[in-house]
């Protein structure tokens, strides 16, 4: 198989593998411990609202909803997780899923919190690092959480799934 062709397969399947496995987690933690779960289709209304020119919102829950926008926010968050498995394999190589180590994939997973709290919480009216919602540190120990965690579903895939590309 050609590198790109290796490259490709394994941002898509460790980036989907380690999106589900992350999705599992917290539905886990939300029946365990009672936190929260995301709610993508803010994702996707705010999403939904940039081919109006509009990027930015006082409180993305007050924009007025946008058609399709739960779709949207679960498509975005999908192509989130294979774009952040595609940085892993462009940093690290594709050998990486040969022989993953943890230490790379939490690297990426901590590394992917700058996302939500450098863009889309201040876009959607949150404030950087979550700073306008009414308890900001439980907020960051969230997405912390969730990125680490990440970080940890991306080993765990990229494990798992070595064979697909890798026999032997």
């Amino acid at each position: 198989m050609p590198e790109i062709s290796r490259f490709v397969a394994g941002a898509v399947v460790v980036g989907i593998a380690a999106t589900v496995l992350l999705d599992l987690i917290a539905m886990a933690r939300q029946r365990l411990f009672g936190t929260p779960l995301p709610d993508y289709s803010l994702v996707g209304r705010w999403v939904g609202h940039m081919h109006r020119g509009r990027f930015r919102h006082p409180a993305i829950g007050s924009a007025p909803p946008v058609r399709g926008e739960a779709v949207i926010g679960w498509t975005v968050h999908y192509l989130t997780g294979i774009g952040f498995a595609g940085v892993l394999l462009g940093i690290w190589g594709i050998q990486w899923w040969r022989a993953p180590t943890l230490a790379a994939a939490l690297i990426v997973g901590v590394g992917s919190v700058a996302a939500p709290f450098l863009l889309m919480q201040p876009a959607m009216g949150a404030g950087f690092a979550a700073s306008r919602t009414a308890d900001p540190w439980g907020a960051r120990l969230r997405s912390l959480t969730t990125h680490v965690t990440f970080g940890v579903c991306l080993y765990a895939t990229a494990w798992a799934t070595r064979g697909l590309v890798f026999p032997g």
